[in-house]
């Protein structure tokens, strides 16, 4: 299906998704390095502690990935007002932002945008999929120094 405006695009790259925000007419804000020396959305925007809100078209961001709209947050949120989605989104292009992995990466950037919620699943699965492992790991340490009942 064809995005409406204020719709959220999951693009999924190798290794992790990025996130933009339709606006009208193809066209996408989302953010980037701001360096030109990464490609727009690269994995190598991961190691930036800065982004630049672009207005880029939407073939152009997708770079021959898959994509699909995921306004999964919908039946959490209720999402802001079309109109001022938009002037909200608009209103940040061409904007220097901090950016972090953890704490403010786009999937934050555009739930931020569309229902004012600063929130980011990807980041949320990791960390309790980090949790879980650590939990093993301790649970597996602690049962290797646990005496063992001596048998004859």
């Amino acid at each position: 299906p064809k995005p409406r405006p204020g719709d959220l695009i999951e693009i999924f790259r190798i290794g992790y998704e990025h996130w933009a925000i339709y606006v009208e007419d193809d066209y996408v804000v989302h953010l980037a390095p701001p360096s030109e020396e990464f490609e727009v959305g690269s994995i190598t925007s991961v190691f930036s502690n800065r982004a630049v809100v672009k207005y880029s078209r939407l073939e152009d961001v997708l770079q021959g990935c898959s994509w699909k709209i995921n306004n999964k947050l919908d039946g959490t949120y209720l999402p802001l007002p079309v109109d001022k989605i938009i002037q909200r989104t608009k209103n940040m292009v061409n904007k220097i932002v901090q950016y972090s992995l953890i704490e403010g990466n786009c999937e934050h950037f555009v739930n931020d945008l569309r229902y004012g919620v600063h929130r980011s699943q990807q980041v949320e699965h990791a960390l309790m999929e980090g949790a879980k492992a650590a939990g093993a790991v301790i649970s597996a340490v602690v049962d290797s120094i646990r005496p063992k009942p001596v048998t004859a």
